[in-house]
Order: C-alpha cells, then structure tokens, then sequence
C-alpha cells in the first residue's frame, strides 16, 4: 500500500498571510525524501490554498507523480489538460466547506462526468473519483470509464469510535465490489495514526492519500517525521 500526501494546507499556512512562504513545493520535496509514494492538491475553484502556479511546479520541479484533486469545472479541466498531471481526483466542491464533506454524486452527473474522463484520459491522464462507500455509485465509476475509484473515509474516520463498526464494513464491502469490477481501490478524507488501523482492514487499497493530520503532526514533529511516521504505521 502506498501514501500520498496532501499538500493543501502547507499553502493554506501561506494563502494566511500571503507571503511566498512556506511553499507547497519544498513541502513535496521533503515528502519524497521522507518516502512518500505520491502528492495531492486540489486546486479549488475560489483558490483559498493551492494556486495555479503551484500545481505547474508540482508537475515539473519535484520528483513525485502528482495527483490533482479538482472539481469538474471547464477552466479547471482545460488546466488539469495543460498540466498533465499523473492522476486527477474528481471531487465535489462547495464554495461555503471547510473540506470535502461527501463522494461526488456520479449517478446525478453521469454524462458530464463521463465525457471529463474520456477527456482527461485521452490526454493520458490517469483518472480518479473520490466517492462514497456505495455499490450503485461504484458501478456508475466503473461505467464512466475511469479505472480508479478513492474511497470516502470521513464517515468512518469522524464517527465515534464505538460506532465506527457499521462505517468499517461498508467500506469493506464496497472496496471488494469495486475491486470485483477490475477498479483499482484508494481511500482518504479524516485519515490519522488513531483511526489508521480500521482503515488498514480495508482491502484492495492501492494507496491512501493522507493530508492534514500529517501537516498538523509536522508543526511539532517535522515534515520529514511526519510522513515517516504516517509511513511507518501503514507497514505495521
């Protein structure tokens, strides 16, 4: 199982005072040094944290494939389209959230989202939706042609521990359907060492992308730590 590590709020700490620092790219070069296996920013449409100009020098200037998370929204595609990124994440996106707070509706928006990623792979993109744990929805994934699907874990990773059971099975459930219809499986959203070892009895997954517990361990720990840290729980 790999990680990938969110970017986001490494420039959310900058985007507060707007200055030049601390830069997204440093953060990703120190992520790879540490053993990571990937990097994530989402490019929102209001921009609060990740900028145009960091997701080029993600793709050029550091040596980790990067994962675009992005709504689907022309300018926004027309710029995962230049760029090229490794993979693009699909997500919904709300201008009042503070994060993501559910799966794209792939059932609600089928053609829109089918004709993106018949786009985004034609361009030799690797193409991603980040949905919830639900057999329906993963079977419209599977018919829009995208060969991955990112599993929703802030249900799960949010609820209380001693409810967190019912959460754990759906998302097993749902990874071995979607790995049934030749779907390679990733899984994120709330992901930390408290919550990690549920997360790790998911099977299939192929990588979680994990972001703001990392940065929060890394104000007192250290980035490097940090992704270590997240890394080496993930191997126990």
């Amino acid at each position: 199982m790999k990680l990938g590590v969110n970017i986001d709020h490494i420039a959310t700490l900058r985007q507060a005072r707007g200055t030049v620092y601390p830069d997204p790219l440093d953060a990703a070069i120190l992520c790879a040094r540490a053993g990571a296996h990937g990097i994530t920013a989402h490019l929102r449409e209001d921009r609060r944290h990740i900028q145009d100009d960091d997701i080029y020098r993600l793709k050029e200037l550091q040596p980790l494939p990067l994962n675009l998370e992005m709504a689907n929204v022309e300018s926004i595609v027309e710029i995962a389209l230049n760029v090229k990124p490794a993979e693009v994440c699909l997500v919904p996106e709300k201008r009042q959230e503070l994060t993501t707070e559910g799966g794209l509706d792939v059932i609600g928006h089928f053609d829109a989202i089918k004709d993106t990623v018949q786009s985004l792979t034609e361009a030799g993109i690797e193409v991603s939706l980040f949905v919830d744990a639900d057999e329906m929805t993963l079977a419209a994934c599977k018919d829009t042609g995208a060969p991955v699907v990112e599993l929703h874990t802030g249900a799960y990773c949010n609820a209380e521990p001693n409810d967190r059971a019912v959460f754990i099975e759906q998302l097993i459930r749902s990874a071995d359907y979607a790995h049934g219809l030749g779907l390679k499986v990733n899984a994120g959203h709330g992901i930390n060492l408290e919550n990690l070892g549920g997360i790790l009895c998911i099977p299939h997954l192929a990588m979680l992308n994990i972001g703001h517990s990392i940065v929060c361990r890394a104000v007192f720990e250290g980035l490097e730590n940090a992704v270590g840290e997240m890394f080496g729980a993930m191997q126990d």
